[in-house]
């Protein structure tokens, strides 16, 4: 084997590796040698070149030295050997302390810097938004709360996780573009420790959003930090605190911790709500994703003021540009789609959903209301209706739950998914039950085009797909992520349209995703209803952070014993022949007891990026419905 050569270079870099490692005093010693064989032959070139240098061989020698002196800042003094001795020794020494002065100065200066970098300072700020935590959930959380701010001056939102600081503010620069007047800061720590939570300032805070990790022990993650935030700020603070958990088995545990100021949402009981009042009602998603998201129209509360001692009835055509929904009363509870008899106390507010939070500008309708329009409700009857459900995760027996307390008794339910029958059956078998639901189960794999080929898909009159990540218990399968689950509802929906297409039907579709960026790649017609859990939840805790008592009007719109909205045929409400004012509509709803918020018109259903859905239309406007066009309404049933 040759004999491997090494370089003059390789030599010389060994050679001062060995000179680093031999400690700091071998290294000064190097340095000075160094420096002397440098400034030593240079003064004397300068010495010797100069035509005013003394012409005696040592006035040269003491010329060369004062020179040498003044370059290495030691004096360089002349005189007996004693006096140039202790001008030497004081120099070093002046020179020894300026150094160390020096190198404190600048390892202060580094170790404030670094420690910055690190996001380990104190946020002092007053009324900002606290985001504890960190998951994909915080890039529509903190895009929602720039949006909210944009009428603010000075606004911040101040994110504490266990991440380094420079990767924080990397990706929100990069997922959030525009930050508007809104200052966002970033700081690391954990979130579960009282002491580091101080840091983001939580007793001066406007509120306080908690977002579950990612893991199955993200929701223990979360009442350890709602224990913590207690601990860190006063037993009077002020700030709205907001939190979330996926599994419904600790969303008990979960409000303890958050106490009684503190609101926590559930996601499975959330999307299992609203997954089923989408497939029951579609197009219903369209409205949420409006009224949640706040570029378009929101709740808001605006003073009686005029109104006070009228009735909710009158109210409803006392704003032109606003939609009145409910009451907000002086004890804090909400009161959505009252008797339009309900008198209006002075000290109520008047819940609207509106533009902002300065639109809500009192305004006459009723001179707009065409009575002539307007049509007499006649009676309907309750349908049952076969139901498809492809999939099955943990939310699966709350979603039968749900469906089994909104349909019509008969309605039945097919089940499908990767897992044996009795044991899906079992999960279902403690699910409360009214009795109104038939429920079948069937054993298959939904991205098997064969599977679904059997299943006569289009004669159903509505299909929810939900993430399949199996049953855990299930001995031949592994329970999949929620990523995971994503690709396969893609694969699903991508065969489920092949059989519409096949059919030439579109199949109505509800579909779960975790992901919203996998919902733009979902293979589905344009405006179908798509149910994105955590973009959701971020818009949810958002809005309720800004406006505490919104987890009560939400917790109402996702009960099915409460108000809802829903899509009604609008030809139940005016005449289709002619050209009515929305004020007509408003004013037909309210003879039934129900609150006209928006339309949808089937011909645009389509077309980005609203799908048909108006919210909040003017009412003094004219519009023409056609006989396939919706209502938007807030009513009981």
């Amino acid at each position: 084997m040759a004999q491997q050569r090494t370089t003059l270079r390789q030599h010389l870099r060994y050679r001062f590796d060995n000179l680093v490692a031999g400690g700091t005093t071998v290294l000064i010693g190097w340095l000075a040698l160094a420096c002397l064989a440098v400034v030593v032959p240079a003064s004397a070139v300068l010495v010797w070149a100069d035509r005013k240098a003394p012409a005696t061989p040592s006035g040269r020698l003491q010329a060369v030295w004062v020179s040498v002196g003044q370059t290495l800042k030691i004096g360089g003094a002349v005189g007996s050997p004693v006096y140039v001795l202790a001008s030497v020794l004081l120099a070093l020494v002046a020179l020894l302390f300026v150094s160390t002065l020096v190198s404190l100065i600048t390892t202060g200066i580094d170790q404030r810097i670094r420690s910055l970098r690190l996001g380990h300072s104190t946020v002092l700020e007053t009324g900002h938004t606290i985001v504890l935590g960190w998951s994909d959930q915080i890039f529509p959380v903190i895009g929602e709360l720039v949006a909210a701010n944009a009428n603010r001056r000075r606004a911040a939102i101040a994110v504490l996780a266990p991440m380094d600081k420079v990767e924080m503010e990397q990706g929100i620069a990069t997922r959030v573009t525009d930050s508007g007047t809104t200052r966002i800061i970033c700081r690391t720590g954990s979130t579960t420790d009282p002491a580091v939570l101080s840091r983001v300032s939580p007793r001066t805070a406007k509120s306080v959003l908690v977002l579950p990790p990612d893991g199955e022990s993200g929701d223990a993650h979360v009442v350890k930090t709602l224990l913590a935030l207690d601990a860190a700020a006063s037993p009077d603070r002020e700030a709205v605190v907001v939190a979330a958990v996926r599994d419904a088995r600790h969303h008990r545990t979960a409000q303890l911790a958050a106490g009684p100021r503190g609101h926590v949402l559930c996601v499975d009981h959330i999307v299992a709500r609203l997954l089923v009042q989408t497939a029951l009602q579609p197009g219903l998603s369209l409205v949420y994703q409006e009224l949640l998201d706040f570029e378009g129209d929101e709740f808001y509360t605006t003073a009686a003021e005029d109104l006070a001692g009228r009735t909710f009835g009158e109210a409803l055509l006392s704003f032109t540009t606003s939609s009145v929904v409910g009451l907000l009363r002086a004890d804090g509870t909400v009161d959505l789609n009252p008797e339009p008899g309900s008198t209006i106390d002075v000290i109520d507010r008047i819940i609207v959903i509106t533009r902002d939070d300065d639109t809500a500008v009192r305004g006459d309708a009723s001179s707009f209301v065409d009575e002539d329009a307007i049509v007499a409700a006649g009676p309907r009857t309750s349908v049952a209706e076969r139901l498809l459900l492809l999939g099955w995760n943990r939310r699966a027996p709350l979603i039968v739950e749900q469906l089994d307390q909104y349909v019509t008794p008969g309605t039945v339910l097919d089940v499908v998914a990767q897992g044996d029958d009795a044991t899906m059956c079992e999960a279902v078998r403690g699910v409360p039950a009214q009795g109104h639901l038939e429920v079948a189960f069937r054993s298959g794999d939904i991205t098997d085009p064969r599977v679904l080929a059997k299943l006569d898909v289009p004669s159903y009159d509505g299909v929810i797909v939900i993430g399949d990540t199996a049953l855990p218990t299930h001995p031949q399968r592994e329970p999949q992520t929620e990523s995971t689950a994503d690709d396969r509802t893609l694969v699903t929906l991508l065969h489920l349209r092949a059989i519409g297409d096949a059919a030439h039907e579109d199949i109505a579709l509800t579909t779960e995703m975790s992901d919203d960026g996998n919902r733009l790649l979902a293979p589905a017609r344009a405006g179908a209803d798509f149910i994105v859990s955590g973009r959701l939840i971020s818009l949810l805790m958002a809005q309720i952070s800004e406006s505490g008592y919104l987890a009560t009007v939400f917790e109402e719109l996702f009960t099915a014993g409460g108000s809802e909205f829903h899509l009604k045929p609008v030809r139940d409400y005016v005449r289709l022949d002619r050209e009515v004012t929305f004020a007509t509509a408003v004013e037909s709803a309210r003879r039934r007891g129900e609150c006209a918020v928006g339309y949808r018109q089937r011909g645009s259903a389509a077309a980005a990026p609203d799908y048909g859905v108006r919210i909040n239309p003017d009412k003094s406007r004219p519009v023409r419905f056609d006989s396939g066009d919706w209502l938007i309404v807030l009513a009981e049933s």
